[in-house]
């Protein structure tokens, strides 16, 4: 790949950035969709940088301007100080992209040979491809199953091989959009422990998704936006500082009396009472007002023989 510009102190910038679908509405009608609304941010370099927001907000569409593969209505973009649309190759120099599923995919050739067709797109040389194949399928735990089809892979390593495409070229700006949806437990967590060693490699990795633990965890900034419009920009500590007006009481009992919980929802300082369960056990998670300090009234109230475990956390960003 190219190397990149030293004199670039961000890895993707926007700046107005304004994206507008036109949608068909019976015969001859046209509505129009914002999916990015006058949207301006830097993303620096050597960072996991989180989009945050619901479905429909304009994560992926951000992504695929910033990919080069929408070009904006209005507005400009950048990656490593080249326009996105006027000096895509440049961009595409620099960049890989993990839009995950089995699109992407060919099901019919191995995951080795998958890699090697996409580093030969790549222009890379077939000793180079075999090697980077190589290396990648180690990386991403998937050597074993090199030779296996991809149409018998399970979604879990499908998104690993995704993970090893984006990587082919060595990219020094890495988007991942939504990598873990759709994945099991452990399927997600292992991509996850991925994520903070290809920044340690000095790359940039942009991430969307509407997990916010899996940003409260990975992310050293985040920016939320909501219906094409930037809300919240900060790292995660800044935003719950800013916007969190609650601390959490978890409770893990034998027993949930409905009497007591609908008292506690009474006390002072309790915004909500929510219930779930804890293995066989249930668990009560009390919502308080900064500055309650509510512990020994709730063990009081639930019954001290009753409490398996009691803790006091600060709120996530979900």
């Amino acid at each position: 790949m190219n190397n990149s510009n030293t004199n670039q102190s961000n890895a993707a910038e926007c700046h107005n950035l304004t994206r507008i679908y036109q949608v068909g509405k019976g015969i001859g009608k046209k509505r129009e969709i914002h999916a990015l609304e006058d949207l301006t941010l830097s993303i620096p370099q050597g960072v996991v940088f989180g989009i945050l927001g619901p479905n429909g907000a304009g994560k992926t569409t951000l992504v695929r301007i910033l990919s080069t593969l929408l070009t904006p209505t209005s507005g400009t973009a950048s990656v490593m100080g080249f326009d996105v649309h006027k000096q895509a190759s440049e961009v595409r120099n620099h960049i890989g992209l993990v839009l995950g599923g089995d699109r992407g995919l060919m099901g019919r050739l191995t995951g080795k040979e998958n890699l090697q067709y996409f580093a030969a797109i790549n222009q890379l040389s077939p000793r180079e491809a075999d090697r980077r194949a190589d290396e990648l399928l180690e990386k991403v735990k998937l050597s074993g199953n090199s030779d296996m089809l991809v149409e018998q892979y399970s979604r879990g390593m499908k998104q690993r091989l995704h993970i090893a495409r984006g990587l082919l070229t060595d990219p020094t700006v890495l988007f991942l959009d939504e990598p873990t949806i759709g994945l099991d437990p452990f399927g997600a967590q292992e991509l996850r422990q991925m994520i903070p060693n290809l920044v340690g490699q000095g790359k940039t990795v942009l991430l969307t998704t509407h997990y916010m633990l899996e940003a409260d965890t990975l992310c050293s900034t985040v920016a939320m936006i909501n219906k094409g419009k930037l809300v919240a920009l900060g790292s995660p500590t800044e935003i719950k500082n800013k916007f969190s007006k609650i601390n959490v009481v978890e409770v893990v009992v034998k027993e949930a009396n409905k009497a007591a919980i609908d008292d506690l929802g009474k006390f002072d300082g309790v915004e909500r009472v929510d219930v779930g369960t804890d293995g066989a056990f249930q668990k009560l998670i009390i919502s308080t007002k900064l500055g309650s300090d509510l512990q020994i009234r709730v063990a009081e109230m639930v019954g001290k023989g009753n409490i398996e475990n009691i803790i006091t956390r600060a709120t996530t960003l979900e």
